[in-house]
């Protein structure tokens, strides 16, 4: 368990781990803090954002969706590898999920139980970052956008203190979603544990 890194210190492990940074708007201080704790934080979550267009897939990630307000993570993750930084604090991304999951996370355990359950506030515990891919199985996955997970992830990770098993997917984490759709997040855990070490 950790406190939540500043908007500053985001940025810079970021920008640390060599990826180019777009901030937009008032990404520091665009959270849902108003309705609920951010922290402590207990990993990072990636998601795909069923989404077309890089301008489009931001402006929805920042702004939010129907009922659902944003920001929806906290970094979009576009197809040419930059990150755009939309949220700090409390982000709409990962909703309720299994607590067997979250202690998993917690002790860095290699294999995560199945998630059955909702019964623990993800938006609390973990990082988001939203994928630019419409997540059907057949929009590629271009390797500087791969590369960039990898390094996204690897960021916050290292800031933290954090290995690889604390990096999981929102399909790992909530009965009935499916993303991300396209690459495995054990090969993703291993891509992200061989940069750290």
């Amino acid at each position: 368990m950790s406190v939540p890194m500043t908007a500053a210190a985001l940025l810079k492990a970021l920008q640390d781990e060599g990826l180019t940074v777009v901030q937009v708007g008032d990404w520091r201080t665009h959270n849902r803090n108003r309705v609920g704790a951010w922290g402590p934080v207990n990993g990072v979550m990636i998601h795909h954002t069923a989404t077309r267009g890089t301008a489009r897939t931001v402006e929805i990630c920042r702004e939010g969706r129907g009922s659902l307000p944003g920001p929806l993570c906290h970094g979009v993750v576009a197809k040419d590898g930059r990150v755009h930084l939309v949220g700090h604090g409390r982000a709409n991304h990962a909703g309720l999920g299994d607590h067997d999951v979250l202690r998993a996370v917690v002790a860095e355990r290699r294999r995560l139980p199945r998630d059955h359950r909702n019964d623990t506030d993800g938006n609390r515990h973990f990082y988001g970052f939203e994928c630019e891919n419409l997540g059907d199985g057949e929009d590629p996955w271009p390797e500087v956008q791969l590369d960039a997970i990898e390094r996204a992830a690897a960021a916050i990770c290292r800031h933290h203190g954090w290995g690889a098993p604390s990096v999981i997917g929102h399909r790992e984490w909530q009965p009935g979603k499916v993303d991300p759709v396209g690459f495995s997040m054990t090969t993703m855990r291993a891509r992200v544990h061989e940069r750290l070490t």
